[in-house]
Parts: structure tokens; sequence; C-alpha cells
């Protein structure tokens, strides 16, 4: 490679590098720096490149004829003074924190780290050993792609149903999926995985984090990784592991081509994305980047002392929020994944940490503000994990307007109900509606909660039914990660088992929170793999397990369950009654005595006051009023539907509920029962004030008819 012959000043904005097609300009932050030098790399080959201007804090010049492959990195001079937050080494190759591309994995040795690894001082001990040839590169893009019209979908809240998936495990053993396209980008939209997502009726896929990240340096040594990818470090990139071109630089083209094919096929794509903490740790990890670049201003230092850091998320550090540069950071990254890779929205990891502000968790902080005002980020799906590892940081309900939040009280309610857990049937009736309680009062609607069951973090849906305890053992942490509460049905049979009545009674009990989860007020969230039955093995801390344990075992699906599922999802699309857009009211409707919905007892009673505070009650009817109009959709027009009754049996014994009498429907038939395998209704006709059998741990649903 030649060295260029004059580097011209550039421009401080936009950050990272820009490719204009002439030569690109490259632009880096950092307020307590004394010098910054560009590293360009051809093979082995560096030339270093010291950037005199700086605008603003932001250190920039224009390179003539350098463009899309190119390889570099950035050094960073300044103060090595950990006690007041400052960890600049120049020896350390750093990424650039607005990298469009990353290449290749990082090869851990000591020298990545900005201290002497094992000195009796520890982090005090600088170390001045480069290690340029252990970190990946950052790459040169060219940003250029034939969308042809292509465009966000705009999929309306109360029509969304959410797929939790990870690009790899996915399609990694799907048969179906050409072995060379197995766990990339452009497998997830091979046709078969493509008409796959359309028969299961999912409208969303809610992709575990795609930003390049970095495996622990303890797990590669181990033989393991973070196959999760909560572990980010470019907040730009797609991570590399997915791309199944090898030239360098190319993933970023493959995954808009994923990106337009989902959304050909209706289907909108909503990222998993970690921007409370990154891949560098604590003061003991590595210098990789945002540390070596301007440690005070990215990272949230203790105030008494600048060497260590406050860690709200469990993962060593957090990121400052309350610098105006990292919330530039966030939100640039946030319109990059929006107008250039076209993606319909976010699920934000421990959201609860991007709201402290000092230390409370202020749900009008900066962030919230900033997103809120945002013409582009505040018109696409936004999904809160809303808690974090800090003191006070459990927040569910308490996210701003504009918001949807993870419904964390929603899977706990659902799983206690049905292993039969003594709880109020007023707990259970709140999450059931839409949780009202958390949402109404800040002006949101029904689907402002995204209910699930369960998620990547914790047991898939088989293994909560079957297993007792977690069985993480091949995480290399004697069984001690991982939560070791399950909110299952305590079936008395740990894992598989030959045993047809236990397998009888799990795959029921599947159905249940299927059937739950789909007739629920909100937004459904599945988790990938559950509706054909995906096992772990009992492990519920699978995030390190980049292999069969975490992939998708396509041979070995249950194709009953599936069925079951696909009838769910579809059923309820076609009734919107139970994807409401406005809360039921609890009172009578057009000026009748019938209410919108109304609670039963078992024997065909109203609820009284009494009723709702018997802890022990695990059994009730819910009515559901189609009568008429039941909502308006989004244009305003009038909804109508079918008027409908559930009968719910958490008890382990069958039970016979009596029907309300006439004023509620004189004719039903059954829709569906969680103690048969497919959900087709079936004519069975019930009359009002007749009595229905429903099975233990089982739940019916009638249809009203006249």
């Amino acid at each position: 490679m030649d060295k260029p012959m004059k580097l011209w000043p550039g421009d401080p904005y936009p950050l990272g590098a820009t490719w204009d097609g002439s030569g690109t300009n490259f632009a880096l932050f950092s307020e307590h720096a004394t010098a910054v030098e560009l590293c360009l790399f051809n093979g082995p080959e560096e030339i270093r490149i010291r950037l005199s201007e700086a605008s603003n804090f932001s250190w920039h010049g224009y390179l003539p004829g350098v463009g899309p492959g190119q390889r570099y990195g950035f050094r960073v001079h300044g103060p090595y003074e950990p006690h007041a937050g400052h960890r600049f080494n120049p020896a350390k190759l750093l990424f650039d924190p607005y990298a469009k591309a990353i290449e290749g994995t990082v090869q851990w040795d000591d020298a990545l780290y900005g201290y002497q690894v094992g000195h009796p001082e520890a982090d005090l001990s600088k170390d001045e050993r480069d290690s340029a040839t252990m970190l990946p590169k950052c790459v040169v893009i060219d940003p250029s792609f034939d969308w042809e019209g292509d465009r966000q979908l705009r999929t309306p809240w109360d029509e969304t149903v959410i797929y939790e998936v990870h690009v790899k495990g996915f399609t990694a053993r799907h048969p179906e999926v050409p072995e060379h396209l197995r766990g990339t980008y452009s497998g997830l939209v091979c046709p078969a995985v493509i008409e796959y997502l359309h028969s299961l009726g999912v409208t969303a896929v809610e992709l575990m984090p795609v930003h390049h990240c970095v495996s622990e340096r303890r797990l590669v040594e181990q033989g393991l990784r973070n196959y999760w990818g909560y572990d980010s470090i470019g907040y730009f990139a797609p991570d590399a592991r997915y791309a199944s071109y090898s030239d360098v630089g190319q993933h970023v083209s493959e995954f808009k081509a994923m990106v337009k094919k989902l959304h050909a096929a209706g289907i909108e794509v909503i990222l998993d994305v970690v921007y409370n903490h990154t891949a560098e740790g604590n003061e003991l990890g590595p210098t990789l980047c945002f540390r070596g670049v301007d440690n005070v201003s990215y990272y949230r230092l203790q105030p008494e002392d600048s060497r260590a850091y406050m860690d709200y998320t469990g993962c060593g550090n957090t990121l400052n929020m309350m610098h105006p540069r990292t919330l530039q950071l966030i939100m640039d990254s946030l319109r990059y994944w929006v107008l250039e890779m076209h993606v319909d929205g976010f699920r934000f990891d421990l959201a609860s940490a991007l709201a402290r502000e000092l230390h409370e968790v202020d749900r009008l902080g900066a962030f919230f503000d900033i997103i809120h005002q945002d013409p582009v980020i505040s018109q696409v799906k936004l999904i809160a994990e809303p808690w974090d590892l800090g003191e006070g940081g459990y927040q569910v309900g308490n996210f701003p307007p504009g918001w949807a939040e993870w419904n964390g009280k929603y899977r706990d309610s659902m799983r206690d109900y049905w292993r039969g857990e003594e709880q109020t049937l007023g707990e259970f009736a709140y999450r059931f509606t839409g949780s009202s309680d958390l949402y109404e009062a800040s002006g949101r609607r029904p689907f402002a909660s995204v209910n699930f069951i369960t998620a990547h973090d914790g047991f898939t849906l088989h293994d909560l039914v079957s297993y007792n305890e977690k069985h993480n053992e091949a995480n290399g942490e004697d069984n001690q990660d991982g939560e070791s509460h399950n909110r299952s049905w305590n079936c008395g049979v740990e894992g598989p088992t030959d045993d047809p009545k236990i397998n009888r009674l799990r795959a029921r009990q599947k159905r249940n929170f299927l059937t739950t989860l789909f007739l629920s007020q909100g937004v459904p969230m599945l988790l990938g793999g559950d509706e054909i039955g995906r096992t772990q093995q009992g492990n519920n801390n699978a995030y390190c397990q980049d292999n069969e344990i975490s992939w998708l075992d396509w041979a070995h699906r249950d194709e009953t369950l599936l069925e079951f599922t696909q009838r769910l999802i579809h059923f309820r699309k076609e009734h919107p009654i139970f994807r409401r857009r406005h809360w039921f009211q609890g009172r009578p409707i057009h000026g009748s005595s019938i209410f919108d919905i109304k609670w039963f007892t078992p024997e065909g009673q109203e609820m009284s006051e009494e009723d709702w505070g018997v802890g022990y009650a695990k059994s009730l009817g819910v009515y559901l009023n189609g009568a008429g109009i039941i909502d308006t959709d989004r244009y305003g027009e009038p909804v109508v539907d079918d008027s409908f009754y559930l009968l719910f049996n958490a008890h382990h014994k069958p039970l016979t509920f009596t029907l309300p009498n006439e004023e509620w429907g004189q004719h039903w038939l059954k829709s569906l029962d969680t103690d048969e395998a497919l959900s087709e209704e079936d004519h069975r006709r019930y009359e009002a004030g007749g009595q229905v059998t429903v099975k233990g741990r089982a739940l019916v649903l009638l249809r009203h008819i006249s």
C-alpha cells in the first residue's frame, strides 16, 4: 500500500469512516486525548497518520484515494491515570466506535490489556506492548445498496406477533437451508425459512444481538463463546460471525438484503440492542475501544474513585448516559439502523440502566427526552426490558408513553397460575387483560404489554415443563449460573421420560401456556423453537453454548405442537376481541345490561370481591362480549367479533363448570380445548346453565353462536 501523499483536514462529522466516492473522511471523538493516530493496514503493514485537526473534540482528516475495503483502527494518546479515570495507551490499537464493519474475532493475549496482567499493582501498571496483531480491524464500507423501494412496514401493534430468534441458531441445523448459508443472515431468508415464518403467522422477528460483539477471554479459554451476543463492541457494525460472504465488509450488504427479503414477506425486523454496557468489562478488562478512546466520557465511573466503574448491568461497566457524546453515539447508532439498514424497531436490553441519571432510575431522563423528540426513532417500535441489576432497577410499568415493555409480571403470573401456585385471581385477571394497572394511567394501550412465557434467558417452553432444576453444567460454572427458581409445574419427573402419562401432561401444559399467551390482551412474543418443542436439556442460561444445545433441532420437531401453535396464532388474527386496541371497561356497553368483559366462578356466578381475594382459587370463567361494536381499528372504523367464554382450570383434577344463564348467551360451541392436541372447532354444543367438564390443568374456549 502506498502511503497517501496528503492528509486533508476533512470534517468533524459524521463520526467514523465515511467514503464519498473519491476518498474517506475519518473522525473520532475524544475529549481528553492529547493526540490521535489513524492506523491503516494492508496485511501486516501498518501506516500511522496523525490527525492534526480537532474540532469540538472531534479529531478528523480526509484521505483521497482511500475507499471500501480499507482496514483501519485508531491509537489515542493521553494520560494513563486510572484514579482520575484516564486510561489512554497508544500501544493499544482501538476499534472505531462508529465502525460500520469489523472483520474477524479478537485473538486473546495479555497485550490487549492496557495494564500489565499479573502485576502487583494490577490496572495501575501501564502495559507498553502493541496489541495490533490481536485486534480485528475496522473496515471502510461502500454504503450503496439497491433497496428497490423498501421501507419500514409499520405493522400496527395490535396486529403484531413477535418471534424472538437467534440468527445462527435458527438455521444452523436446518435441512432445507444450503449448508454454506446455515447460521447466516442469508440463511434466515432462504425460501424454506420464509415459508415457515409465514405459515407460523408471526409478523416480526426480534433478532438477538447482531451488533459486533466480543467473546470473553475466560469463555474462549474454556472452548466456549458468547453465543447470545450481549457483549457489544460495535454499535454500527453487523456481527461478522453471521456473514456468508468472505469479502471483508460485504456482510453489511448481506444484512440489508436479509431485511429487504423479510420486508417483502411482510415480516418486520426488530433488533435486540445492548447500549447499557460494552465488552470491555470492569477496570481489569481489556482495552479494545471506548476505554482507550475516552474512558471518562463513555463510562459511568465511581464518584469516590474514578478507577472503578459503576455496574448496573452485572457485566462490569455501564455506559455514561449523562455525557452528550455518549447519547449522541447511541442516537446516531439507532438512526443508522433505521435509515440505512431499514430495521423496524428495537428491544433495549436492561433498559433501566439507560434511564439512570445520577443513581436513581429517572423515567424522564435525557435518553428518553431525546428519543421522544427524534423524528426518526420515535416512529419505530420501541420495547424496553424494564429492569437492570442495580438498586431500584425493576421498573415494569414505569416507562414513558411511546414505549412497550417486556412484561415480566405477566410471565411470572402465568407461570405461577398454571403450576398451581397460590396467588389472587385479580393478579391473573390484570395480566390476562393487558395489565391496565401497569399501563393505563400513563395513557398507554394494552399493546404496551409485550407478553411472554419464555425468552432466550431461561428455560425453553419444553424445558419449563420438563425440568424442576436447571442443568447448566456445560457452562463451566458448576451449575451456579442462571436463575435458580423454576416457575413451572412440578411434574415429579426430571428430564426426558418414556412415561406416556407424564408426556401427555407436559404436552397439555405447553398448550396451556401457548393458548393463554395468544388469547391474552397485549402483544404476544414467542421464543423461537418453542412451537416445535425445542429443548436445551435443562440449561436455562445457554449464553455460551454455540452448539446443539442452543441450535434448533429441525429433524426432531414436534409437528403436532407446531400445528397447534399455527392454529392459535391464526385464530388470534381472525378474532380482534383477543387483540383489542382499547382497554376493557368492565361495564355495560351500547346501552345494554351486558358487560364487555365479565368474570365468573366455576358455578356460573359473577365473581364477588371476596372471590377475587382468595389466594387458593385456581379456576374461573371469563366472558368476552363481541356483540355489536367491541373496538375501533386504526382508521376509526368499528370492529365486531363473536363473543367467547373461557374456562380456566389450574387444579390438578378435572372440574365441572356451570355456564352463566341465557342473559350471557344461549348456545355455545367448543372452539378449543388444551386437553386435545388440535384446536379445530369440534361443534359440540352447550346451553346456557349447562355444564362443561374441564380436565385438570386445562383451558376450554367456547364461542357464542346464538
